[in-house]
């Protein structure tokens, strides 16, 4: 099964009410787990990203349903919503009733923290400073992969809060069936 794990970096202004009319990609970082390499694309390359994507059995993110890929949509000439997903923060939010931080997860979990966040990575934007946006999303599919390779193999994560560190249990039992339907291909021919 080929997995892609994804993050987006978006510039301009977000209106709020799940309004991203204002919002335009920067930076698309991926995993691909056939390769196990991670690269990143601007708008210029999307057309070696669309090929990519519709090759995946499984697109996984965090907050990708809601966020990532109705933006990434705008650009791409099919539906990336036929890809089966895995939305990490959307399991998370099944199961505990309310939304996490990706870093607050990363930190109980992993260990590790976010190199950045969204507001400094729109400075970047303006300043022209692309390979940090790079690094940055980059950074993110990375944290974001071991969570979700975490999560199959101990089906729970872990979170801080004002208690400390607690677990919750998630279970990925349907993640390794998901890529039974055949990839799409809806990239344009030129």
């Amino acid at each position: 099964m080929r997995v892609i794990t994804f993050d987006i970096e978006t510039t301009g202004e977000f209106r709020g009410n799940g309004d991203f009319s204002n919002l335009e990609i920067t930076v698309v970082g991926v995993h691909d787990s056939q390769t196990k390499k991670l690269t990143s694309y601007t708008r210029e390359e999307f057309p070696q990203l669309w090929p990519l994507l519709e090759s995946a059995d499984a697109l996984v993110g965090y907050n990708s349903d809601h966020f990532d890929i109705p933006i990434l949509n705008k650009y791409y000439a099919g539906d990336l919503t036929r890809i089966k997903s895995i939305d990490l923060l959307k399991e998370i939010r099944n199961v505990l009733g309310r939304r996490l931080k990706l870093d607050n997860l990363a930190e109980a979990t992993l260990g590790k923290n976010k190199t950045a966040d969204g507001l400094q990575a729109m400075k970047w934007w303006d300043e022209g400073k692309i390979d940090l946006i790079r690094e940055y999303c980059l950074a993110d599919v990375a944290i974001t992969r071991e969570l979700y390779d975490y999560i199959k193999k101990h089906k729970s994560v872990k979170y801080k809060d004002y208690e400390g560190i607690r677990e919750i249990k998630i279970n990925p039992s349907g993640w390794e069936t998901l890529g039974e339907q055949a990839a799409i291909n809806h990239t344009l021919p030129f």
